[in-house]
């Protein structure tokens, strides 16, 4: 499940603004969840071999060139699958655990 709910994380982080994995990254910590590095890179290199997400390289003015992270077309389409799927499950988990 937390697979699932980080990928989609990852793809809503995506979808106003192309990002490098650090900035993914600090997205998650901002949000209290923490991932390590070592668990962020097989889910992007994952989603991109799905067709959700591509990538470009930038130069970097402090340091190697980014690589940064965009969505797909088709990764657009799936988060907005994804958002009411996340709706309805969080709408059951409401009714079963009682809470709004």
């Amino acid at each position: 499940m937390r697979k699932g709910v980080l990928e989609y994380c990852i793809l809503s982080i995506l979808k106003d603004k192309d990002k490098y994995a650090s900035e993914i990254l600090g997205a998650l910590k901002d949000a209290k969840m923490l991932v390590v590095e070592g668990t962020i890179y097989p889910l992007l290199t994952r989603l991109k071999n799905a067709g959700l997400l591509n990538y470009r390289w930038e130069e970097s003015t402090s340091g190697p060139p980014r690589k940064y992270y965009a969505l797909t077309e088709t990764g657009h389409l799936f988060l907005n699958e994804l958002n009411g799927t996340w709706d309805e499950l969080r709408n059951a988990v409401n009714l079963v655990t009682n809470t709004k």
